[in-house]
């Protein structure tokens, strides 16, 4: 089994268990994922999920020894391309980078996410790196583009220069720098990301659902919008959550709860 899922209440973790390869992605392992990333999503019960690659390393990109075996094959890219009908799931190389799920996603970042591993780190909402860990586009050695969200979400995380420069050098970017530049948002210490991101993710999982998938929505809606046509997604997006929510959030405010911006009473 290269996927591991374990459920505690309503966050689900996902382990990725290709140790021998450094948790390297190969199709089979790429379906395994992108399978357990959409019944995460479909489960009513579950809230946020961490992903976390088992004997200290998040990913090593995707598996280049079973790329080299493609070699020669007609068409060996035609499985990924994008899909045409209606409804149909579009995977990437990696599996889940073209998803666009309801649910957050937290990276639990060990050890390196390097080319496709730091594409998949990217496509999480947010990333928990320790200390020692390293992302990078490793790949700019080997000839092989970034074809799983890299070029598009890199720079719209940490702008264009910062990502450039990344990207062109292929250069080792470490966890201490990540943190400074926006490319992951909490760092915690060698063997603490998993339960530092499960952590997160069941305080994330105790505020009203609906409110908190609207507000994520609307910041990946706004994406490239002018401000103006950013407000009017926003309110057509959230407006409904105020009186499906809110109201009921002012009234238990009201009767005492959450009172000097407290978050343990709510």
């Amino acid at each position: 089994m290269t996927l591991h899922v374990e459920r505690d209440g309503p966050v689900t973790t996902l382990i990725r268990n290709r140790v021998e390869a450094r948790n390297a992605m190969d199709p089979d392992s790429a379906e395994a994922l992108t399978e357990a990333l959409l019944e995460f999503d479909s489960d009513p019960d579950q809230f946020v999920a961490v992903l976390w690659g088992a004997g200290g390393a998040f990913c090593a990109g995707f598996d280049l020894k079973y790329a080299a075996s493609m070699m020669g094959r007609k068409d060996p890219l035609a499985a990924l391309n994008f899909p045409d009908g209606e409804g149909a799931i579009p995977r990437g190389p990696m599996g889940p980078s073209r998803l666009q799920l309801s649910k957050p996603v937290i990276a639990a970042v060990a050890g390196p996410a390097v080319a496709g591993g730091m594409e998949l780190a990217l496509w999480c909402d947010m990333r928990v790196m320790e200390h020692s860990a390293y992302m990078g586009v490793y790949c700019r050695r080997w000839g092989v583009p970034l074809i799983d969200g890299g070029t598009v979400r890199l720079p719209r995380i940490v702008g264009r220069g910062r990502a450039l420069d990344i990207i062109l050098t292929g250069r080792k970017v470490p966890a201490q720098e990540c943190l400074s530049i926006g490319l992951c948002e909490r760092l915690v210490p060698d063997g603490e990301s998993r339960r530092a991101a499960e952590e997160l993710a069941h305080e994330i999982a105790r505020f009203p659902q609906g409110c908190m998938r609207a507000d994520r929505r609307s910041v990946f809606l706004q994406e490239g919008l002018c401000e103006m046509d950013g407000l009017r997604a926003e309110w057509g997006n959230s407006a409904a959550m105020v009186e499906r929510e809110g109201a009921a959030g002012a009234a238990r405010f009201a009767s005492g709860k959450g009172r000097h911006g407290g978050f343990s009473d709510i």
